[in-house]
């Protein structure tokens, strides 16, 4: 059974790691969040693949066999880059989340909501594109912070989440039968968002199919043992427990603080 690297800028890659962890428990899992140099969404596409390239690296290092890039941006802006650079099998969560709507859908038509940067990258665009998917496209910068406030069932987000889904299926994601959740921090909302979205309208968690196509890949090495998981952190190890373990549904115990920049 490969050890998996999952690399990610902060703590929303975590929602990616928990439905990993609920496929293929038996996997010893390596979790890098470059906390020191989030948020990548207001940085370039060069420096997003800089960072992430370093950090892929770092994983590799420590003995990472296969990636998981559960970063929606890094997926978005560098993901070639990423693969060219390294020496193991890489996955990221835009293209099983395309795929997985595509299955779902009987209009051809899809919705999307994701942070500003990938939004304006127009990855799952694209990536639904090719499946004969047209997508309408919803950038939602109100909704991280929300989520990482701790706000997951608090009126605001609702009411912030309802401005922003309602707009999109007015101005264009009419028809969608689809609503892709294109941020690793969504599915902490997941539930918010089934009340806000059309009841007609199925929700896609591109964690959980991101989880599902790496199950698909390493089905043939099951074992019985159970897996390790060491977390490792560019800034504060106490904001990433404290954090950290929203996200990943369980208290996290072994986390290391890490100069990337050395």
């Amino acid at each position: 059974m490969p050890t998996i690297g999952v690399f990610d800028s902060g703590f929303g890659g975590l929602t990616v790691l928990r439905e990993l962890l609920k496929v293929l428990p038996g996997v010893d899992y390596l979790y890098f969040g470059d906390t020191a140099r989030l948020p990548y969404g207001s940085k370039s596409a060069h420096t997003v693949a800089k960072y992430a390239i370093s950090s892929t690296h770092f994983l590799e290092q420590q003995g990472a066999e296969m990636l998981v890039i559960a970063c929606n941006t890094a997926t978005a802006l560098a993901l070639d880059d990423i693969r060219a650079a390294s020496s193991v099998p890489v996955i990221g969560v835009v293209e099983p989340g395309a795929k997985r709507a595509a299955e779902l859908s009987k209009t051809g038509k899809a919705a999307v909501i994701a942070t500003e940067a990938t939004i304006a990258s127009h990855a799952y665009q694209k990536a639904l594109a090719q499946h004969g998917i047209q997508a309408t496209e919803k950038a939602c910068p109100l909704l991280v912070p929300l989520v990482e406030e701790g706000w997951v069932e608090h009126p605001v987000t609702e009411q912030v989440a309802h401005i922003y889904i309602d707009e999109m299926f007015r101005n264009g994601g009419q028809g969608a039968d689809v609503l892709v959740l294109g941020c690793t921090h969504y599915p902490l909302i997941r539930p918010l968002l089934r009340r806000v979205a059309p009841p007609q309208v199925q929700i896609v968690d591109s964690a959980e199919s991101t989880a599902n196509q790496v199950a698909q890949q390493v089905k043939n090495c099951a074992t019985a043992k159970t897996g390790t998981l060491r977390c490792y952190a560019t800034d504060s190890v106490e904001k990433f427990r404290r954090l950290g373990s929203r996200f990943l549904g369980r208290e996290i115990e072994n986390i290391e603080l890490i100069d990337i920049e050395k």
